[in-house]
C-alpha cells in the first residue's frame, strides 16, 4: 500500500475552504497566494507565517483577511504587531507561534517553511488531521518514517507539492500500487548539465544561480546545480510512495516538461507534463480532487524535442551520496540534509567552492557514522538533535574542506 493513497478519499468541503500558509512570503507561498487571489470566493485564509519579513507578512495578512500572523524570529514581533495595529489580526512570534498557526482550524495547510524549522509546525498540522500540501523537503528527509506514521494515525492527507512528486502522484492514479514497477523522477540537470567535470569544479556562485528553466530561491537553485535536490527527492519519494530505493530512478530531462513518470509492470509508462511553473502542482493540491486554473498552458507545437539522459554521478556526486544515505537509513538522511544546508550557506557566503558542497556533506556523514549519531529519530526532538549534531560537525569540518583542492 502506498504511503500516499493512490485514490485518497477527499475530505468533506464546504463552499469555502479555509487555508493556512506556513511560509507565506517565500516563492511557494507567493505562488499559492496568486492562485488564491484568482479564486477569492473559494478560499478563506486562516493564518500566515514568515521567517523574518514582518512588514511583507502584515501586508499579506491584511490583503488576504487572515485571522493570525506569526514570524519565526521573536525580534520581529514588535514590527509585526505595529504593522497589524487596528486590523484585528492576531500577531505572534517564535517557534511556538509557528506551531500555533499550524494548529489553527484550517482545512488545508501549505507547508512551505524551509529548513528543520518546518518539522514541528508541519507535524502539528498533520496530527490534527488536516490536508497538508507538503512543499518542504525537510519533514520527509529528516523524519520521514516518523512524519508519515503520525500523519496516517491522525487521518491526515499528505499531498505532494514538489513538481516531481506531484507528477508521480497524478500518474499513480492510472493503476494499482501492486502493479508499479518503478517511479521515475525527472531532473533539469541544472546550469551545469553539459559542463565537463573540470569546469564544474571552477563554477562560480553567479553561474550556479542561473537555472535554465525554473525561478526559485538561492538554496534550491544551488541544490539543483549540484543535483542534491534530486537526491533529496529520491528520499522523499521513498517515504511518500512507500517505494524501495531500487524502485526509484532519475532521468535528466533538460526541457522540464515531463515532471515525473510511473512505469507499470505491463510496460505502460504514465507521465505528467506541464510548464515549468510551480503554480501547476500547487493548483492541483489546492483544488484537489477538483481542478482550478493554474499557470500558462503548454504549447505542444513549440515543443520540437523532449530528451532524456542518465544522470552522471561522477560529475554530480550529491546524487550518489543521497542514494547511499537512503540505503543506510536511520538518521543518515537527517545528517545529509543538515550538512548540505551548512555547505550551501558557506558557498553562498563564498567561503567554499562549488565542489566543496558535496565534499563537506560526505565528510560530515563519515564523521557522524564514526561518532555513532546516525540513530533513527523516534520523535521530533530526536531528529532535531541529530540535525544539531550534524550541523556542528559540518561547521567544524568546514575549514578543512575549504582548504582542500578538489
Amino acid at each position: 500500500m502506498s504511503a500516499v493513497p493512490l485514490n485518497p478519499t477527499p475530505p468533506a468541503r464546504t463552499s469555502e475552504l479555509s487555508v493556512t500558509l506556513l511560509g507565506a512570503t517565500g516563492s511557494i507561498g507567493s505562488s499559492t497566494i496568486d492562485l488564491i487571489r484568482r479564486s477569492r470566493d473559494r478560499y478563506r485564509v486562516e493564518a500566515v507565517t514568515a521567517a523574518r519579513n514582518a512588514t511583507a507578512l502584515a501586508a499579506l495578512a491584511r490583503d488576504l483577511g487572515a485571522r493570525f500572523a506569526a514570524v519565526a524570529d521573536p525580534a520581529c514581533y514588535d514590527e509585526l504587531k505595529a504593522a497589524l495595529a487596528g486590523s484585528g489580526i492576531a500577531a505572534a512570534a517564535g517557534e511556538e507561534a509557528l506551531v500555533e498557526a499550524a494548529e489553527r482550524p484550517a482545512d488545508w495547510v501549505m507547508a512551505a517553511i524551509t529548513g528543520a524549522a518546518s518539522l514541528r509546525p508541519t507535524l502539528a498540522a498533520a496530527e490534527r488531521g488536516a490536508v497538508v500540501a507538503l512543499a518542504n523537503k525537510e519533514c520527509l528527509v529528516c523524519a520521514g518514517s516518523l512524519f508519515m506514521r503520525r500523519a496516517a494515525a491522525a487521518g491526515a492527507t499528505v499531498l505532494p507539492v514538489d513538481s516531481e512528486h506531484n507528477a508521480v502522484f497524478q500518474s499513480l492514479s492510472a493503476g494499482t500500487r501492486a502493479d508499479v514497477k518503478r517511479i521515475i523522477l525527472t531532473a533539469s540537470g541544472g546550469p551545469f548539465r553539459s559542463w565537463p567535470l573540470e569546469a564544474i569544479r571552477q563554477a562560480t556562485l553567479e553561474q550556479a544561480l542561473k537555472h535554465p528553466n525554473w525561478s526559485m530561491g538561492p538554496k534550491i537553485t544551488i541544490d539543483s546545480a549540484s543535483m542534491m535536490n534530486k537526491g533529496l527527492e529520491i528520499i522523499e519519494a521513498h517515504h511518500l510512495f512507500d517505494a524501495a530505493p531500487e524502485e526509484i530512478d532519475v532521468l535528466v530531462h533538460p526541457q522540464s516538461i515531463v515532471h515525473g513518470m510511473v512505469e507499470f509492470r505491463d510496460g505502460s509508462v504514465v507521465a505528467q507534463l506541464g510548464p515549468p511553473d510551480m503554480r501547476v502542482p500547487i493548483a492541483h493540491c489546492l483544488a484537489w480532487p477538483a481542478r482550478i486554473a493554474g499557470a500558462n498552458r503548454l504549447t505542444f507545437a513549440q515543443m520540437t524535442t523532449l530528451t532524456f539522459e542518465e544522470p552522471d554521478e561522477v560529475r554530480f556526486p550529491a546524487l550518489r551520496l543521497a542514494r547511499e544515505v537512503l540505503r543506510t537509513g536511520q538518521g543518515a538522511p537527517t545528517v545529509l540534509n543538515a550538512a548540505n544546508e551548512i555547505a550551501v550557506a558557506a558557498f553562498i557566503d563564498r567561503r567554499i567552492g562549488f565542489p566543496h558542497i558535496a565534499a563537506l556533506v560526505e565528510a560530515t556523514l563519515e564523521a557522524s557514522a564514526a561518532r555513532g549519531v546516525l540513530r533513527e529519530p523516534e520523535a521530533i526532538a530526536d531528529a532535531l538533535a541529530v540535525d544539531h549534531t550534524a550541523r556542528s560537525l559540518a561547521r567544524d569540518l568546514l575549514p578543512e574542506i575549504a582548504a582542500k583542492a578538489i
